[in-house]
């Protein structure tokens, strides 16, 4: 099969022309190899190239680097790699090779091979698939191990036995299901038991590489899929051992929760379809992390799980630190995010005041559009009726934001005195009372008991500055 006329190759024909050129005229074998070949085949746009070279890569990519211009050629002699980025295209050039592993490590003893040792080496057939560029098979499909029809039957599966696979490269068990999980693709069978299988090998994978997996299964279109594959192998209580601890359902006098693991898939698949934003949907798997700790049957009432929107978010540190996930405002974010996911639902099911939309605002700030997502996900109910009358509940809530941003401007709103403005109109003693003037003034402001200007609020601080037996200057 040539693929030659497929609209990715044909979009960057003229640099393989160029590549099927150098490579007659030094009589080396050259081909595309791997996540290239597979996007040419589902027709997904792509540009990072991998080009196999039978032979000496860093070599061969020098060559090629001379006949393009203008371009940026670097090389990695202990890898045997060379990149060069020209336009906006990334070309990575490797030798083939041939890779034996010793069982604690899964830096393999790499020897020079052939196009068939390289392919072999692959960790899924959707990625061991060469295109030819060299003037006999140029544009030719070369696919020993069936990618092609796995790509028809939307299937994962390894090219070689795959409990031999998992166990010399463990990462390629993540990899697996993180491509089920981008592609929409079902795990083959064998392929799946041999994750079972060596899913305590990941244990000599550095927390880097896993997060890094971790991250491209909750940016897909569907994380449930890859979530979903980590509990059924097992893999989920080894790396993200919280996260598991939320499955399960309990039953007491005939009482029973949620299952939270489920649910919370259900909450980042709903987020997923309205947001790429990557913290945002780690806010939505972290939302409900505390409920196995605050977990508890009350009799009347049922189960309960008082304060774990506040224990979640004491728990994010923790976990972002484990998962080595930046500890900055990015953390900040999903902490407050945590936080605050049940504030607007509640406000859905009360009557919605200003005020109550006021101190909303005031704690999430510019943030607020970012946890009404989260919260219009976290509706997951299997009771139509109830899940709609919340919605309805929530525009309500939506549109009482949007009233009162039109007339407050609270997204950057501070009062309308400051500490400076208490200690240049009274003789405070008690330094205290400067920040309890300032914090009253402010919820008298919030609650709609003051208009939000200088002149009202000064006069209100004066009748407050005589209960606490504060003089004006």
């Amino acid at each position: 099969m040539f693929l030659n006329q497929a609209p990715l190759f044909q979009k960057n024909l003229s640099l393989f022309n160029v590549i099927a050129e150098l490579a007659n005229e030094t009589n080396t074998d050259v081909y595309l190899i791997g996540g290239y070949v597979r996007d040419i085949i589902l027709e997904r746009n792509s540009k990072d190239i991998d080009i196999l070279v039978v032979g000496k890569g860093i070599s061969f990519a020098k060559m090629v680097a001379g006949r393009l211009s203008p371009c940026k050629f670097s090389f990695f002699e202990n890898y045997g790699t060379a990149q060069i980025i020209y336009k906006d295209l990334i070309l990575e050039f490797v030798g083939a090779r041939k890779e034996s592993y010793s069982r604690d490590s899964r830096n393999p003893i790499v020897e020079d091979g052939t196009l068939q040792d390289d392919q072999e080496r692959r960790d899924l057939t959707i990625n061991a698939m060469g295109i030819g560029l060299n003037k006999a098979d140029f544009g030719q499909l070369i696919d020993p191990f069936g990618g092609l029809d796995d790509i028809d039957r939307q299937m994962i599966r390894t090219p070689m036995d795959a409990d031999k696979t998992f166990s010399d490269d463990p990462l390629r068990m993540l990899r697996a299901i993180r491509f089920a999980c981008q592609l929409g693709f079902r795990m083959d069978e064998k392929t799946f038991e041999g994750i079972e299988k060596n899913k305590d090998r990941i244990e000599i994978i550095s927390q880097e590489r896993i997060t890094d997996e971790l991250n491209k299964i909750i940016l897909s279109p569907v994380p449930s899929i890859g979530f979903e594959y980590l509990f059924d192998t097992g893999l989920l209580a080894l790396v993200f051992p919280e996260m598991q601890a939320l499955y399960g359902v309990e039953t007491k006098n005939g009482l029973s929760h949620k299952d939270n693991f489920y649910h919370t898939i259900k909450v980042l698949d709903n987020l997923a379809m309205m947001s790429n934003d990557l913290w945002l949907r780690w806010a939505a798997i972290l939302h409900d992390i505390a409920k196995p700790a605050t977990k508890r049957f009350e009799n009347g009432t049922g189960w309960t799980f008082h304060g774990h929107e506040d224990k979640g978010s004491k728990m994010v540190k923790g976990i972002f630190k484990k998962m080595r996930l930046p500890l900055n405002e990015k953390m900040k974010f999903v902490e407050k995010m945590v936080l605050l996911h049940l504030r607007p639902i509640v406000l859905s099911t009360e009557k919605v005041t200003d005020s109550a939309v006021r101190r909303l605002m005031m704690e999430v700030g510019e943030d607020i559009d970012q946890l009404m997502l989260l919260c219009k996900s976290d509706i997951t109910s299997k009771n139509e009726k109830k899940v709609e009358r919340i919605k309805q509940n929530f525009a309500l809530v939506e549109e009482k934001i949007k009233d009162v941003v039109e007339k407050d401007y609270l997204r950057n709103w501070q009062p309308p005195i400051s500490g400076t403005d208490i200690m240049a109109h009274f003789n405070i003693i008690k330094r205290e009372h400067i920040g309890i003037l300032k914090n009253d003034v402010k919820q008298a402001i919030l609650d709609g008991e003051v208009s939000d200007n200088k002149q009202d609020a000064m006069v209100y601080l004066k009748a407050r500055a005589k209960k606490l037996n504060i003089d004006l200057k």
